[in-house]
């Protein structure tokens, strides 16, 4: 089988998990700059085997997009662009972050490790894609 890659788009930096080959198990990546996404992306893709992507979608409470929308169907556009035959799916990430967060108290990170936006980023991608696994 191939992998499944999530991402947690942001204007900054963007979080990234990843599948094993079985697409069992929901692991974080890394966290790389956004304007390095879709480089990052390619060597990624090369190395390894992914059959689908799976791009958070923010909504508000009402069920509404969010104002980040806007900037995510840009990058979607770029992606379809440079990887045409790459399916995508988008999930809800409502809460990720404060699940990311919550997660990191309930591990014991300490206080200077939680402050780590970056690895905030990386766990809410994991939590969107352990989401669409379970959706499954």
């Amino acid at each position: 089988m191939k992998r499944i890659i999530a991402l947690d788009f942001g204007t900054k930096r963007t979080g990234i998990a990843v599948t094993d080959e079985l697409q069992i198990i929901a692991s974080g990546l890394t966290t790389v700059h956004t304007k390095e996404l879709i480089s990052f992306l390619k060597e990624y893709f090369a190395s390894e085997k992914v059959e689908l992507v799976v791009i958070g979608e923010p909504k508000q409470m009402n069920n509404e997009v969010s104002e980040s929308e806007v900037a995510i169907q840009g990058f979607i556009k770029k992606f379809t662009n440079a990887f045409p035959d790459m399916p995508m799916q988008r999930v809800d990430e409502r809460f990720t972050s404060k699940m990311a967060f919550q997660t990191m108290i309930d591990s014991g990170l300490s206080k200077k490790k939680r402050k780590n936006k970056a690895l905030v980023d990386e766990i809410s991608a994991t939590i969107i894609l352990q989401s669409y696994l379970y959706s499954m």
